[in-house]
């Protein structure tokens, strides 16, 4: 199969490629080597990559010549600074994809795979123990500067108890990335269905792993405790250190797109289909801190207290339905996984500074 692999540079298209290449497939990446997202050390070695922008129609009409399926990683990431990046988001991530899908479907391409992500949920599943299963509102200001972050319902004000949220729950995006992440799928589906196409997107957790970038305000969480690490400083940990995530390892994400795009071609024609793609281990912000440390050498994390409104407390799904439809299984376990990336060399970031770390 021949794959135009978009974003094929990146921390997780690189590896993506790597696990297309391994199983025999064919793979055109196409990549516009953004500093945000790639300082200097984008992977851009591969023989025959197409460096340009999604936007760029005619370089998409291009890459799509004999391609047989789309693997859609190109996207700005994280919360950025302010709001003043919507634009730049909007325009990376939704424009971009619009551009994709209609030089795709004119070059007759019907399977394809998107980078999702669980932030569509915004925050996870809560169950209050009198009203059952609720969602919370978004936190409020004076409640986190007080040291108040758990959501409480919204209906008694009890205390929650955090649970795995599933695909069929209601999207709930609470910051830009998390907005124009939702409307990539919404685009995906309204092409599926005109086209009689097929989608598949995979929402991914927090993935991390080696090549992280570092030192960039779109960066994960991990990769700024690990590039804190490096230079011999504490891990920062906002709010309590309590708040729930999924890890997981670059390489089951990549080894998840895999398996989506041999399999993505034996759904209907006119589907989309969406998979919460997890560990299936939550762990708190503050553990996974403690464990980087721990496997590095120190310093220990420090619990700072501070918050971003665009954070949400808890949010870990189920990834049942990706194993039980598709067969993939996770391979990397957390104490494994982050002993590997204690030791790992991470992509260089931009230059001018170290940015804002990413917390969600």
């Amino acid at each position: 199969m021949r794959v135009l692999l978009t974003g094929g540079a990146g921390f997780i298209g690189g590896h993506i490629a790597e696990a297309l290449v391994a199983r025999g497939h064919d793979v055109v990446v196409f990549d516009a080597l953004l500093e945000s997202a790639h300082g200097g050390g984008a992977r851009s070695g591969r023989e025959g990559m197409i460096v340009a922008d999604v936007r760029d129609r005619d370089a998409v009409a291009d890459a799509l010549r004999g391609v047989d399926a789309v693997c859609h990683q190109a996207a700005m990431v994280g919360l950025g600074k302010d709001f003043a990046d919507a634009p730049e988001y909007v325009g990376c991530n939704d424009l971009g994809t619009a551009v994709l899908l209609a030089e795709t479907a004119g070059a007759g391409v019907r399977d394809l795979v998107l980078a999702g992500s669980m932030v569509v949920y915004g925050e996870g599943r809560y169950d209050c123990p009198r009203h059952g299963q609720v969602r919370p509102g978004p936190r409020a200001v004076d409640d986190l500067a007080a040291g108040r972050f758990e959501p409480r319902c919204p209906r008694c004000g009890n205390e929650l108890t955090p649970g795995l949220v599933t695909e069929d729950a209601p999207a709930d995006p609470r910051n830009v990335y998390a907005a124009t992440k939702l409307a990539q799928e919404h685009l995906a589906a309204a092409w599926a269905r005109a086209t009689g196409g097929r989608a598949t997107a995979l929402r991914y957790h927090n993935v991390y792993g080696p090549g992280m970038p570092r030192d960039t305000p779109y960066a994960g969480v991990a990769s700024f405790f690990r590039s804190s690490l490096a230079r011999g400083e504490a891990p920062q940990v906002f709010e309590d250190g309590r708040q729930r995530r999924d890890f997981v390892h670059v390489r089951d994400v990549a080894a998840a797109n895999a398996v989506a795009l041999e399999a993505v071609r034996e759904r209907p024609a006119g589907s989309f289909t969406a998979y919460n793609t997890g560990s299936g281990e939550p762990h708190t912000i503050g553990e996974m801190a403690t464990e980087l440390a721990c496997a590095h050498g120190g310093p220990a994390p420090e619990i700072t207290g501070g918050y971003r409104l665009g954070d949400v407390r808890h949010v870990t799904a189920d990834s049942r339905r990706l194993r039980e439809e598709l067969g993939w299984r996770p391979g990397v376990g957390f104490a494994e996984g982050m002993k590997e990336f204690a030791g790992a060399e991470l992509r260089s970031g931009p230059a001018g500074g170290r940015g804002r770390p990413a917390h969600a």
